[in-house]
């Protein structure tokens, strides 16, 4: 099937860099940097698209599902990037936020040839998943009209869970099959079809949101605290005793303290410090409470 590029947005030609390869160094950044400030607000306009998500993603969630972020070559990496990011930021399981790339693992690194042109590989991938329909399908393209990926949304379509599109040219054939269409038009890229560039940072900026979006809706930050964070390395023992110690004005040794009676969760130390609870009592309070410390702190004072 012959496409046609040039009725893409994506694929078509900037004039603010027409010139760009005769610019010094400095003129042919600012080129760039002009180009790059445009993103946030083609992102801002999609803002009640995204909130759409944020809540189908809560709902999953709360029904045991799970977030699939689905792309070819930059935007599978940029959605793996999301989603392998979850499980220490947010103590998730690995399995909640899934992110699938045309080509499986080795297109992470290097480009697949023509892995992103299958359909059948898409819907593929989210049986290998056991996909269903308490789960969340984001599917991501720049082009909004990648095989793979329409693939992977008409089987989650069919399966009868929610699917969202994020496409930087409107009316795609992605955005047409969504539920949510989200679709940030960044415009021409300053090099003509690179959209690893003003249409990838669109992307990022959305994926952030969806998955910040759903933690803070699942009880995952209090403030703006991380308060379910891994401590995986010396970096983040230390970030768990700064999260207590700002969260409950408590000294760095109380905090340590909290921490060491219960296996460092940070929720469970922060209850403990704030109601005067055991690790204990703080911990069955906050299951029952479905990990949210302002509810849990609600329930004993009531």
């Amino acid at each position: 099937m012959k496409i046609n590029l040039n009725k893409l947005v994506t694929e078509s030609r900037n004039p603010a860099s027409a010139e760009i390869d005769t610019l010094p160094t400095l003129d042919m950044l600012a080129v760039i940097n002009q180009q790059d400030k445009l993103v946030p607000v083609a992102v801002e306009a999609t803002l009640p698209q995204i909130a759409q998500v944020v809540d189908k993603v809560v709902e999953a969630f709360g029904r045991g599902g799970r977030l699939i972020y689905c792309g070819a070559g930059t935007s599978g990496r940029l959605g793996i990037l999301d989603a392998s990011e979850c499980p220490p930021t947010y103590g998730t399981p690995r399995e909640q936020v899934v992110g699938l790339i045309a080509g499986g693992h080795p297109a992470i690194l290097q480009a697949v040839e023509n892995a992103e042109d299958s359909r059948e590989m898409g819907e593929q991938d989210l049986r290998d998943l056991n996909f269903n329909d308490r789960d969340v399908l984001v599917g991501i393209a720049a082009s909004g009209r990648t095989p793979y990926v329409l693939g992977a949304m008409a089987y989650a379509k069919s399966a009868g869970a929610t699917v969202a599109a994020i496409s930087c040219n409107p009316g795609s054939e992605m955005s047409q099959a969504a539920d949510i269409a989200i679709e940030p038009v960044v415009g021409a890229e300053v090099v003509t079809g690179s959209s690893r560039m003003k249409a990838g940072t669109a992307q990022k900026l959305i994926l952030n949101m969806i998955t910040t979006g759903a933690m803070i809706r699942s009880g995952k930050v209090y403030g703006n605290l991380m308060v379910d964070v891994e401590a995986t390395n010396a970096k983040l023992l230390q970030r768990q005793v700064n999260i207590v110690v700002e969260a409950t004005d408590c000294t760095p040794e109380e905090a340590q303290k909290a921490l060491g009676e219960c296996s460092r969760h940070c929720k469970t130390a922060i209850l403990m410090m704030l109601s005067g609870l055991s690790a204990t009592d703080a911990g069955a309070l906050l299951a029952k409470h479905q990990g949210f410390i302002r509810k849990a702190l609600q329930g004993i004072t009531t």
